[in-house]
């Protein structure tokens, strides 16, 4: 069963205490966490930009983020558990006692921990360079 949280992200909060140079990056990165952990989320940034949906992930364009934040916490704080994702304290203190915060550094820290999400190697001869690889294959076959 997926977690009923939604997450409510400020996207340039997100952005700068992660590191990540491009807005299109941490929507990528967003899509995944939420996809990956089977919950609904929703990134606003400041300013002008198309509204889209990426699977579980709303991204949304505001004049004020941090009103949009505040009234989607409100809206959905009754009805299941909220995370909202952000380090400005105002949008924190306004979300409501029921609504669960992160900051946006610690959120970093755990986006940074998901990695690369392209397949790894599975096979040793597949993680080895070739010189290793040649001279694993010499020790195979007994000689050195």
């Amino acid at each position: 069963m997926a977690d009923p949280t939604l997450y409510l992200f400020d996207g340039y909060n997100v952005l700068r205490a992660s590191g990540i140079e491009e807005p299109a990056e941490l929507v990528d990165r967003l899509a995944s966490f939420v996809a990956l952990r089977g919950v609904r989320g929703v990134v606003v940034f400041d300013g002008p930009g198309t509204d889209k949906e990426y699977g579980a992930l709303s991204v949304r364009y505001a004049p004020d983020a941090d009103a949009v934040l505040e009234r989607l916490a409100a809206e959905h704080r009754a009805t299941e558990q909220v995370m909202l994702v952000s380090s400005d304290l105002a949008v924190r203190g306004t979300s409501g006692q029921e609504v669960m915060k992160v900051t946006s550094k610690l959120f970093a820290a755990e986006l940074g921990d998901m990695g690369d999400s392209r397949p790894q190697p599975s096979r040793l001869a597949d993680r080895v360079d070739e010189q290793t690889r040649a001279w694993l294959e010499r020790l195979r076959r007994g000689r050195k």
